[in-house]
């Protein structure tokens, strides 16, 4: 059961997290791919294990003074940030998150958002920034 529900919430990732791909002239961090890596059980509850990835697609590196973050929200509400470090081009940098819920709920009911929020740095395309996940 949990097998199959695990191929299921990745195809569904793919669908929800692709991110277009664009190179600008200076760093652009992008939000490539999020998508549930592992389900686990215990008792009433599930642990889902999500598994992102940023990629700077632009064609220069991030300066070592680079502070970002990716901020996971449900319904605009802010649940947690992910710290990300300065990518060179083309670097990826993969991240985790765990959600629980419970055994009963509804597939499809829970909504992640994923976006990039610069602190300090620069991104020429931030609208690749966000990533989405339904499961």
């Amino acid at each position: 059961m949990i097998r199959a529900s695990l191929v299921l919430f990745s195809a569904l990732a793919l669908n929800a997290a692709a991110a277009p791909a664009a190179t600008c002239s200076g760093p652009n961090p992008a939000i490539v791919s999020v998508a549930v890596s592992n389900v686990s059980t215990n008792g009433s509850l599930n642990t889902y294990n999500i598994t992102g990835t940023v990629r700077n697609m632009g064609s220069q590196g991030q300066p070592s003074n680079t502070l970002q973050f990716v901020d996971i929200s449900q319904y605009g509400n802010k649940l947690d940030s992910k710290g990300i470090p300065p990518l060179a081009a083309g670097q990826s940098y993969r991240f985790n998150y765990q959600w629980q819920r419970n055994v009963e709920a509804r597939r499809g009911s829970t909504p992640l958002e994923f976006r990039i929020r610069m602190a300090q740095g620069s991104d020429c395309n931030p609208a690749n920034g966000v990533g989405h996940l339904t499961f």
